[in-house]
């Protein structure tokens, strides 16, 4: 089976940490946000994943390649000169999709975190038939979002609704699609929706089929759910594989610490924090909520939360991080420097405090 993962965008977003590398590769408990994907394409058979990109590609496969032999599968980019929406780099990458064999492919969002029950949606369409199958979640808001009306017994999808004024549904889209191979005759090589353009027409035709994902998902292209789906995840890995968590007297909640990671005396750390490799969090540090990436120091009686530290940055002793402070790659926080809120881009020096969220250029 092959798979096509739908990299596109500059990560506007989820800068500064995006100016550093591109968002694919931005860790997320741990490992790059991509790799969470790659990983589970290829438990479930997958031998082939394309990348549909128009931003670094060089950079993205230069960092793939160890995956790809740790890994034993193919990863190939597919490169837009031009923005081609969600579905436009579908038919740009049509010769690499289709091999004869008139197996379906998967299409995934880049930014999207969930369980990725890929397993179960090879069989959910096998089951109905149809040319299509759509992931759907439920969410709590759907006037912000579009929604799938759907059949509830069968999974028949009837029609898409943008952003209800009234209730019509809580599933929407999660961005994880099953297609059959006739799905790509549909698609014409120019910049278009799947959404908007292309599966309506599916449904109208009575051969698009959605299936309610379960478990979590999250789609973690901005920081504050980032935050949110970093709990999410250690949850469900605590359920699933809580032997990967920390444990400790220093421990609240659920944490994941690199191996290669320091931690001295005194700390209090959780819950829902990562911390990357080579972390070094020096006595009398409280962390919550937050991601701390490869190589950063955090000084003594530091205090972080709901924040995101980004690569090799250092935080000052008796510093005070939160309300989404986000440290681009190697930015060094002074001793006792407050930040609320503080949007930090790389290679930077910050010596006084941040009262109020604001970008510091």
């Amino acid at each position: 089976m092959k798979a096509l993962i739908l990299v596109g965008g500059f990560g506007t977003r989820l800068r500064p940490l995006t100016l550093s590398v591109p968002k694919p590769l931005v860790d997320f408990a741990n490992k790059p946000m991509i790799l969470h994907q790659i990983e589970a394409l290829k438990a479930i058979g997958v031998t082939e994943v394309v990348l549909a990109i128009n931003y670094q590609p060089e950079v993205m496969l230069n960092f793939l390649k160890e995956f790809e032999k740790k890994l034993d599968i193919k990863i190939t980019c597919s490169q837009e000169t031009e923005p081609l929406g969600t579905a436009g780099p579908l038919a740009l990458a049509r010769d690499k999709l289709i091999d004869g064999s008139g197996e379906p492919f998967f299409v995934l969002n880049s930014d999207v975190i969930s369980e990725y029950p890929l397993k179960e949606m090879i069989d959910f369409h096998k089951g109905h038939g149809g040319e299509a199958s759509i992931m759907v979640t439920k969410v709590d808001e759907p006037s912000k979002y579009g929604v799938v009306v759907m059949e509830e017994t069968t999974g028949k999808v009837e029609k898409f609704v943008e952003k209800p004024k009234i209730f019509v549904g809580n599933k929407i889209n999660a961005g994880i699609y099953l297609l059959k191979p006739s799905v790509l005759d549909r698609i014409e090589l120019r910049p278009t929706s799947i959404e908007k353009e292309v599966f309506p027409k599916i449904a109208a035709e009575n051969k698009l089929y959605a299936m309610v994902l379960p478990g979590f998902w999250m789609d973690v292209g901005q920081p504050k759910d980032y935050i949110t789906g970093l709990r999410l995840y250690l949850d469900s890995l605590r359920k699933k594989s809580s032997a990967e968590l920390a444990a400790g007297s220093h421990i609240m909640g659920n944490v994941l610490v690199d191996e290669s990671a320091v931690i001295e005396d005194g700390c209090l750390i959780g819950p829902d924090v990562a911390i990357g490799p080579g972390c070094i969090i020096e006595s009398g540090v409280r962390l919550s909520r937050c991601t701390i990436m490869r190589g950063v120091r955090i000084k003594k009686h530091a205090c972080i939360s709901s924040s995101i530290i980004g690569w090799h940055s250092t935080v000052g002793r008796w510093a005070r991080l939160e309300n989404m402070t986000i440290l681009g790659e190697d930015v060094h926080l002074g001793d006792e420097v407050y930040s609320n809120g503080g949007v930090v881009l790389p290679h930077k020096e910050i010596k006084s405090s941040i009262l109020k969220p604001e970008i510091v250029m």
